[in-house]
């Protein structure tokens, strides 16, 4: 009796801690699946008045979803890791998100953090040469700002006339990829070339290459755990 009782407890303990293994590769495998068809299912539908850009993400793409209270978490933790903020209707993020697939797994880089920022930034406007609010950021956003603030562009608008005013805030744009080490964000990348003007248009083989450096440049930083990053690129 006791010998079964021994023999059940021990397939009690490997049953759990198989469970506990395949979970996890389940949830890696559940938000890349659910990465690809977020973004495949605007194939074919129009954004902004033009065609969306077909793509065709692979099964094991990097991506793992979280939210931007979990960046600042990790961040405060001082871990290293890579961000890419974006969202789906983005056509510059859908002009960029296979080569900044393709730069990760050339590097080995087997993760890279998704936060969909479209609904939690905070939007500004100009009335009457007044920079106001329009609607507010959520509260891990605006903390986001504060842990990005070094990497991060100035968010400016245009007035009535076309005038460019400074709001004296940062933005998290789409796309941004941001590279952590050690907790501190070292480098961004909007993974856009500048020979890139309309993001609906072909991407020639010159506007990947640029694009590819700019991401590589990024995510070295991250693949090396290298907090002497690269400014030149």
């Amino acid at each position: 009796m006791k010998k079964i009782t021994k023999i059940l407890l021990c397939l009690l303990m490997f049953v759990t801690v198989i469970g506990l293994t395949g979970c996890n590769s389940t949830k890696e495998e559940t938000d890349a699946m659910k990465f690809k068809e977020e973004y495949e299912s605007i194939n074919g539908q129009e954004l902004y008045g033009k065609e969306a850009r077909e793509l065709s993400i692979p099964e094991d793409n990097p991506f793992v979803y979280a939210t931007a209270e979990e960046i600042v978490e990790m961040m405060e933790n001082e871990e290293t890791f890579a961000v890419y903020f974006g969202f789906n209707t983005c056509p510059w993020c859908r002009a960029a998100i296979s080569t900044i697939i393709e730069v990760a797994n050339d590097l080995g880089l087997e993760e890279i953090y998704y936060v969909d920022v479209k609904e939690i930034r905070n939007v500004l406007e100009v009335k009457d040469g007044e920079v106001t609010t329009k609607t507010e950021g959520s509260d891990g956003y605006m903390d986001l700002l504060e842990k990005l603030d070094d990497v991060l562009a100035d968010y400016s608008l245009e007035d009535e006339d076309g005038e460019e005013v400074e709001t004296n805030m940062k933005r998290i744009y789409a796309p941004n990829l941001v590279g952590v080490v050690n907790g501190k964000a070292e480098k961004l990348t909007t993974a856009t070339s500048d020979k890139l003007e309309d993001p609906y248009s072909e991407l020639t083989d010159d506007i990947l290459d640029e694009t590819y450096d700019m991401v590589e440049c990024t995510l070295k930083c991250v693949a090396e755990a290298n907090s002497v990053c690269d400014r030149s690129c």
